[in-house]
């Protein structure tokens, strides 16, 4: 075979391998895609709608501009960009809904938080095209992952040296033009990279050591910071990320045993730990005080019963920091528990995709930083659901996509956009099976 016959051959297998994915993304897109875009947009409509009503009466038109916005924004990139861009349509749907559900919420209990969370949508959503793109393409991460480690030190020692008390930590900085931020979430992005990277294509522990030693420097300064509940979940993901890469049961175990001491020492240490625990325990001790958080957040979520009491009713803004700590009693409030528990099955069915999709990557890093990056979501997810029914004491972390902040919603809809970059790469492989597949019957 001639090398332009061979040329040849490869093109057309091109082709038709390019027909055969673009009629498989729109069979995936014909149904659940499809279903879950449209229940988003409803959703979307009759919420904002709602919220103009029951809000201040010039945010009416507001919200419907909003909704205007969002509405398309969530259909397109759901339904319409996975076609041409590295971007997995069940993962798009998910996320966008999980993000509806944040932005009418936040809209009906503080209009002003709800219109500042649409611009972080925007940014979040082009930030996490941009890692989609640099995790399905770039093939070497080593500079990148450099680069990020560096920023993640800068990131965290920013509060330390900028940053105020609140809430017994100092995890907040003010920046111009931007109002508060928490670097630890943005710092969560290269905790993932440095395990994926040095974790993939070095299998010693010895070789492994520079990312070990990255993630403690971070708890280090966490630890400084106050920021107990950011520690353990990058804490808990290094663990797991190391388990998943060697497989070694006992080092496992002595990481885990490891975080147990570290706990027990940061309840000693710690007055605001001691007090939460003690919350955790009984806040009927001190209703009005140290417990009322709590007390008000179960309130709430036994108020709004199986239905919810609506949106725009309830009384949320008697639980201090309703709109990012507490966000899923507010949702529990008004939506009800029924839809509560629904939301955590849209949690479950997105961790479960980004696992699958991660788990079928042929490249360790990818999988690594798919894995990575879907414990990091589902551990936070269950710390914070945990803390507000009174499951576990109160970590102050935020809830993935429905808590408001910008370094919150954009952290997360950043690190989507692994997954996403994961599921290209495991589109190209199939791709090049197919590939390899129609150039053997054809030579032969």
């Amino acid at each position: 075979m001639t090398g332009k016959a061979g040329r040849a051959i490869l093109m057309t297998g091109k082709k038709d391998e390019q027909r055969d994915r673009n009629r498989a993304i729109l069979r995936k897109t014909d149904f659940h895609v499809v279903l879950i875009a449209l229940v988003t947009a409803v959703f979307e409509v009759l919420g904002m709608s709602l919220a103009g009503v029951y809000t201040a009466q010039d945010f009416g038109a507001q919200a419907l501009i909003l909704a205007a916005v969002i509405v398309p924004v969530g259909i397109v990139t759901s339904l319409v960009l996975p076609r041409f861009l590295p971007l997995d349509p069940l993962i798009m749907a998910l996320t966008n809904f999980l993000c509806a559900v944040g932005i009418v919420t936040l809209s009906t209990v503080s209009p002003s938080r709800g219109f500042r969370q649409v611009m972080f949508y925007m940014i979040g959503l082009l930030l996490m095209v941009c890692m989609a793109m640099v995790v399905s393409r770039v093939k070497k991460i080593r500079g990148l992952t450099m680069l990020l480690m560096v920023l993640g030190i800068g990131a965290l020692l920013l509060p330390l040296l900028f940053g105020e008390w609140n809430y017994g930590a100092k995890n907040w900085i003010s920046l111009p033009l931007i109002g508060s931020f928490q670097p630890s979430e943005l710092a969560k992005i290269a905790v993932i990279f440095s395990l994926a990277y040095y974790f993939s294509s070095h299998r010693t522990f010895f070789q492994m050591l520079p990312a070990l030693v990255f993630a403690a420097l971070c708890l280090v300064l966490l630890m400084l910071q106050r920021d107990l509940g950011t520690a353990l979940i990058y804490y808990l993901t290094t663990v797991a990320v190391f388990y998943i890469a060697c497989g070694n049961v006992l080092l496992t175990a002595a990481g885990l045993g490891g975080g147990v001491a570290a706990a027990i020492l940061g309840y000693r240490m710690f007055a605001h730990v001691k007090v939460r625990v003690a919350m955790w325990k009984n806040p009927w001790s001190d209703p009005t005080g140290y417990g009322y958080q709590i007390v008000q957040g179960l309130f709430a979520i036994g108020s709004g019963g199986l239905f919810g009491m609506g949106l725009g009713q309830g009384t949320p803004g008697k639980i201090p920091a309703y709109y990012n700590d507490f966000i899923y009693a507010v949702i529990c409030e008004q939506f009800g528990q029924i839809f509560a528990v629904l939301l955590i099955v849209v949690y479950l069915v997105l961790f479960v995709r980004g696992i699958d999709v991660s788990m079928h990557s042929r490249h360790s890093v990818v999988m690594l930083l798919g894995c990575g990056t879907v414990f990091l979501l589902a551990v936070q997810t269950f710390m914070i659901t945990a803390g507000v029914i009174k499951l576990i004491p109160l970590t102050g972390v935020t809830m993935p996509f429905l808590s408001y902040g910008g370094s919150s919603l954009i952290s997360c809809l950043t690190m989507t956009g692994i997954l996403h970059g994961a599921y290209a790469r495991m589109r190209e492989d199939i791709r090049e099976d197919v590939l390899l597949k129609t150039v053997g019957r054809r030579k032969y």
